[in-house]
C-alpha cells in the first residue's frame, strides 16, 4: 500500500551536447563560439538524440558540424554539467521545454587551424576575452591588483567567523596570494570564487532569473571582467581550458596543435600561449629537445628579426613511446618571487 504522503514527481531530463574547440592562431588561444538570436556568445550544443546517435562523441561532432561548419578532430570527453539551475538562461533545446533538467555532456577538442567558419552565426575568439584575468604574458594583469583581488578581500572579510579562514585558503590558493604559487590549472576555481563575489555579468544574470538577491559588490561594468556567455558554457570554458593546462604535463597533447613543422620557438610560444605566462628560452628549448617528440628537418624558418631557424617536425615513433609523458611546464613567477 503507498504512503498517502508520497508524491510521483517526472523530472523530464534532457542531455545536451557541449564542444570547447581551441586552436592556437598568431600566438593567441582561440575557441570556437556560436552566436545566439539575441547575439549573445556561446559554446556550440545541441541535444542527444539516442535514436540517431550510437554515443555522445558521434553526436557531438555532428552537433558542431552542423552548427559550424567545421569538422572535429582530436576530441575528448571533459565533464558532465547537471546542477540544478545551471540552465539559467535555459539552454534551449529542440524538442526540449523551459521546465527540463538539463544535463550537459562537455567535450574539449583540439585543432591544428583555425579554419574559415562558414556558418554565419560562428566566430573563433580568443578566450581571454573571456579571462582577462588568465594572461601574465606581459606580466600580471591590472585587473587582478585594481578590481578583482580587492573585491575578493571584502567578500572575505564579511563572512562570519566559521567562514573567513576557509574563504581567505580558497583565495590564496586560487590566486597564488600569501606564500602560494599560481597554478595556471586551477581556470575553474578562480572563475567560480569570482562568480561566487559577483565580479561577472553571470552571477548577477543567473541570480535575477532565479529570483534571488544580487550578489554584494558592485555589478561588473560592461566587460571588464571578461565577455559573458550564455547558461553556464563560460564556466565549461574555464574547465577546458584547466584540463588543457593541466595534461600538457603529462600528455604530449601540444601536439594536436602544432603544424606539420615548426621553429622551437614557435611551439614555445604556442604552449605559453596556453598557459597564460613566459618561459625561459633556453631551458625551454633544451626540455623539448631531450623529450623524444620531436626531430630535426633539412629545412629552415626565417623568423621575425632574427637569422633563419631550424625546423622540426613530430617524431612519431617518440610520440607513441612517451604516450604518458608531457612537457617541463615551468612554475610561473611573479616578480616579488
Amino acid at each position: 500500500m503507498k504512503n498517502p504522503r508520497t508524491r510521483s514527481i517526472a523530472t523530464n531530463v534532457a542531455v545536451a551536447l557541449n564542444a570547447v574547440l581551441a586552436v592556437i592562431e598568431d600566438e593567441r588561444p582561440k575557441v570556437l563560439c556560436v552566436r545566439t538570436g539575441d547575439g549573445d556568445l556561446g559554446l556550440p550544443y545541441g541535444p542527444f538524440d539516442p535514436e540517431r546517435h550510437r554515443t555522445f562523441e558521434i553526436g557531438v561532432r555532428e552537433w558542431v558540424e552542423r552548427q559550424t561548419n567545421v569538422s572535429l578532430g582530436y576530441v575528448e570527453q571533459l565533464y558532465t554539467f547537471g546542477d540544478k539551475g545551471r540552465e539559467a538562461p535555459v539552454a534551449a533545446l529542440a524538442g526540449g521545454g523551459a521546465s527540463d533538467r538539463i544535463v550537459s555532456v562537455g567535450y574539449l577538442a583540439l585543432t591544428q587551424e583555425a579554419v574559415d567558419v562558414l556558418a554565419e552565426d560562428a566566430v573563433w575568439r580568443e578566450w581571454y576575452a573571456f579571462f582577462p584575468w588568465e594572461d601574465w604574458r606581459s606580466g600580471e594583469p591590472a585587473l587582478l591588483r585594481e578590481r578583482i583581488i580587492p573585491a575578493l578581500e571584502i567578500w572575505i572579510n564579511n563572512a562570519d567567523a566559521a567562514l573567513h579562514a576557509a574563504r581567505r585558503r580558497r583565495v590564496n590558493i586560487a590566486f597564488g596570494l600569501e606564500g602560494f604559487s599560481w597554478e595556471e590549472e586551477r581556470t575553474l576555481d578562480r572563475y567560480e570564487l569570482i562568480y561566487e563575489t559577483g565580479l561577472v555579468i553571470e552571477a548577477w544574470r543567473d541570480r535575477e532569473n532565479a529570483r534571488l538577491d544580487p550578489p554584494s559588490g558592485t555589478r561588473p561594468r560592461g566587460n571588464e571582467t571578461g565577455a559573458p556567455m550564455i547558461s553556464d558554457h563560460r564556466r565549461m570554458l574555464a574547465t577546458a581550458i584547466g584540463r588543457l593546462r593541466g595534461k600538457l604535463k603529462y600528455r604530449p597533447i601540444i601536439f594536436e596543435m602544432t603544424p606539420p613543422a615548426f621553429t622551437l620557438l614557435a611551439l614555445q610560444r604556442t604552449v605559453e600561449a596556453i598557459v597564460g605566462f613566459e618561459f625561459h628560452k633556453q631551458n625551454f628549448r633544451r626540455s623539448v629537445e631531450k623529450s623524444g617528440f620531436i626531430k630535426p628537418t633539412s629545412e629552415t624558418s626565417q623568423e621575425a628579426g632574427g637569422r633563419p631557424a631550424a625546423l622540426f617536425c613530430i617524431d612519431r615513433d617518440g610520440l607513441r613511446d612517451r604516450a604518458a609523458t608531457g612537457l617541463t611546464v615551468p612554475r610561473m613567477r611573479r616578480i616579488d618571487d
